[in-house]
C-alpha cells in the first residue's frame, strides 16, 4: 500500500474540473496561445512536471526507508519544488527567461541552462530510465504563453492538485475525459476516439496479460489500455523478480501526437511504472516487411483511429495490393504483423484485441483481402459487437472487438452481441456503460455455447462469403427504431395492403352466405 507523504486534501473531479475551467480563463488573456489546442498542451506539460515532482518525494521516502539510494529524474534547482511551490515565486519576465531560454539565472540565484533546455538535455544511466522518459517528453512541447505573470498564475493553480495517493489516481481519468473533449472540439473530429473504461477494462479480462508477456498498444493515446494491463500484470507480482519483470519490458506503447503522449507518460508513471516504453512517432511509418521477430510482442490491445487517413508515404509501407489511406486497415495488418509467431513456454499463443467500427465488418476490396488473411493466418475465435452508444459522446459509430491469436487458422468464428441494459436504447455522457454488463460475458467466454446473445460461424462460410463478418444475430428481432425510415415506411404500407385484402376476403365470404 503506498503511504500519503502529505496530510493534503484529495484532488477531486468536481475541484479539477473548476481548476480546469480557471486556468483556462487564465490562459485565454494570454497573446501566445490562439486556443485550445495551445492551451490544453500549456497545461499539461505544467501539471506533469508538478505530478513527476509529487512522485519523486514520494519515491525518494520509500527510498530513505528501505535504506536505498534514490537518484531523482530532476534534480535541484529544476524540480517544482525549487520554483513553482511557493506562489510568490519567481515570475514575469524571471519566469519566461528561466523556462525558455538555452541559459539563465536559476532560482537558486546561479547562472545555467533554462528549465526546458536541462530537461531535454537528461540522460538516464542505462539508457532507459524515467530521466530518459522526460528528455523525450519535453523534445515535443514548448511554452507559448507571453505573459510570465499568467503563466505564474496557471502554476499557483495547478500546484493545488495532489495526486499523491493510488485512490486519487482514478480521478486523473476525469482530466484526460475533459482533454479528450476539449481536443475534439478543437480539432474536429479526426477518428480518435476515447475508449470507455468498460470496454477497456473488459478486453483486458477477457485476454487475460500473463506476467513475462509484452503487451502492446499501437495507437495508445492516454495510455488507457496500458495502464489497465499494467494494473492487470501487477496484481500477478510476487516476488523481487516478478517486480523487475513488470517494469522492464511489460507494456509498450507508440503515440505521435504530443499531448495524448505526454498523458500517457504522466498515466504511467503515477501508476507505478518508472520508466515508460512509449514510441512519440507514427507506429505505421515502418515498412511492413521489415518488422521482424524482434520486434513482436505477445499480446495487442488497442483502439486505433478509424477514419481518417495516412499520406502516401504512409500507404508506401504496405504491400502494393493491400495499400489504403484508411488508417484503422493499415493497423489491422501493423497488429497481424506484430504478433509474436513461436509461442512462449508455458504461455498462451500471441494474441490481439482491436476494436473496429461496423464498416470493417463488411468492407469490401483491400479491407475482404486483410480480412481473408485474418481469417487464413490467424484465429479470428471471436467477434463482440457492442451496443449503440458505447463511445458516446466521441462518436455514434456501431463499434466491435475481434479477438485472434496465432494458434493456428481460424476454423469458427463466435459472435458474441453485447446487449444494452434492459429499458435503454443509448448511452450518454452522463450514463455510460459499466464494467458489470461485460460480466455475462466474461462467464460464457470460457464455456462458449449458443444463446441468445451468442452464435458461431464457420470460417468456410465466411470465406465464401466474401469475408464478411457483419453477421447479425440469428435469434434477434429487428430493431425497428433503428430501421431505414424508407424501410419503416414500406412495411407500414404493406401491413395496410395486407389487413385490406384479409378484410376484403372476410367481407366476401359474408356476402357469399347470405350474412
Amino acid at each position: 500500500m503506498k503511504r500519503r507523504l502529505t496530510s493534503v486534501t484529495p484532488t477531486t473531479s468536481q475541484s479539477l474540473g473548476a481548476l480546469l475551467k480557471s486556468a483556462r480563463d487564465i490562459m485565454r488573456k494570454d497573446k501566445g496561445l490562439s486556443g485550445d489546442l495551445d492551451r490544453l498542451p500549456l497545461l499539461t506539460w505544467v501539471m506533469f512536471l508538478k505530478f513527476l515532482d509529487d512522485l519523486e518525494i514520494q519515491r525518494q521516502d520509500e527510498a530513505k526507508l528501505s535504506g536505498k539510494r534514490f537518484r531523482p529524474a530532476v534534480e535541484a534547482p529544476y524540480r517544482w519544488r525549487d520554483w513553482a511551490a511557493d506562489s510568490k515565486g519567481m515570475t514575469g519576465d524571471e519566469l519566461l527567461a528561466f523556462i525558455n531560454n538555452d541559459d539563465c539565472v536559476r532560482p537558486d540565484g546561479t547562472r545555467g541552462p533554462g528549465l526546458f533546455k536541462y530537461l531535454r538535455g537528461l540522460t538516464g544511466e542505462g539508457g532507459d530510465d524515467r530521466r530518459d522518459v522526460v528528455a523525450t517528453v519535453f523534445r515535443g512541447v514548448d511554452n507559448r504563453m507571453r505573459s510570465g505573470y499568467l503563466l505564474r498564475d496557471i502554476v499557483n493553480k495547478v500546484a493545488d492538485i495532489h495526486f499523491t495517493a493510488s485512490d486519487e489516481l482514478q480521478t486523473l481519468g476525469s482530466l484526460y475525459e475533459s482533454m479528450l473533449r476539449e481536443m475534439r472540439d478543437a480539432a474536429g473530429d479526426s477518428g480518435e476516439f476515447y475508449t470507455p473504461r468498460a470496454v477497456v477494462r473488459f478486453i483486458v479480462e477477457a485476454v487475460a496479460p500473463r506476467l513475462g508477456e509484452t503487451v502492446l498498444d499501437p495507437a495508445c493515446g492516454t495510455g488507457g489500455f496500458l495502464v489497465e494491463a499494467f494494473t492487470h500484470l501487477e496484481r500477478q507480482v510476487k516476488t523481487v523478480a516478478d517486480r523487475r519483470t513488470l517494469q522492464e519490458r511489460s507494456v509498450v506503447g507508440c503515440e505521435a501526437k504530443p499531448l495524448p503522449y505526454l498523458l500517457c507518460q504522466m498515466n504511467l508513471l503515477l501508476h507505478g511504472l518508472d520508466a515508460p516504453q512509449i514510441d512519440p512517432g507514427n507506429a505505421l511509418r515502418h515498412k511492413l516487411t521489415e518488422i521482424g521477430e524482434k520486434d513482436r510482442v505477445d499480446v495487442i490491445l488497442t483502439n486505433p483511429p478509424f477514419g481518417g487517413e495516412e499520406e502516401k508515404g504512409i500507404q508506401g509501407n504496405f504491400p502494393e495490393d493491400m495499400r489504403t489511406a484508411e488508417t484503422a486497415l493499415l493497423f489491422l495488418q501493423l497488429i497481424m504483423r506484430r504478433l509474436r509467431r513461436s509461442q512462449k513456454p508455458g504461455l498462451p499463443p500471441a494474441r490481439a484485441a482491436v476494436v473496429v467500427p461496423n464498416g470493417t465488418l463488411f468492407g469490401d476490396g483491400v479491407c475482404a483481402r486483410i480480412k481473408e488473411q485474418m481469417l487464413k493466418d490467424f484465429n479470428l475465435h471471436t467477434v463482440v459487437r457492442l451496443p449503440n452508444g458505447a463511445f458516446a459522446p466521441y462518436t455514434g459509430i456501431p463499434t466491435n472487438i475481434l479477438f485472434f491469436d496465432r494458434s493456428g487458422p481460424t476454423k469458427e468464428v463466435w459472435f458474441y452481441e453485447q446487449p444494452l441494459p434492459e429499458g435503454r436504447k443509448n448511452y450518454t455522457k452522463t450514463s455510460p456503460m459499466q464494467f458489470e454488463e461485460f460480466v455475462p460475458c466474461l462467464k460464457w467466454w470460457g464455456k462458449r455455447k449458443a444463446t441468445a446473445q451468442a452464435w458461431k460461424v464457420t470460417a468456410k462460410e465466411l470465406l465464401e462469403g466474401g469475408c464478411n463478418l457483419d453477421r447479425k444475430n440469428p435469434s434477434a428481432k429487428a430493431d425497428v427504431a433503428h430501421l431505414p425510415p424508407e424501410q419503416i415506411a414500406a412495411g407500414i404500407i404493406e401491413k395496410e395492403r395486407r389487413i385490406a385484402e384479409i378484410m376484403g376476403n372476410i367481407k366476401r365470404l359474408l356476402e357469399a352466405h347470405g350474412a
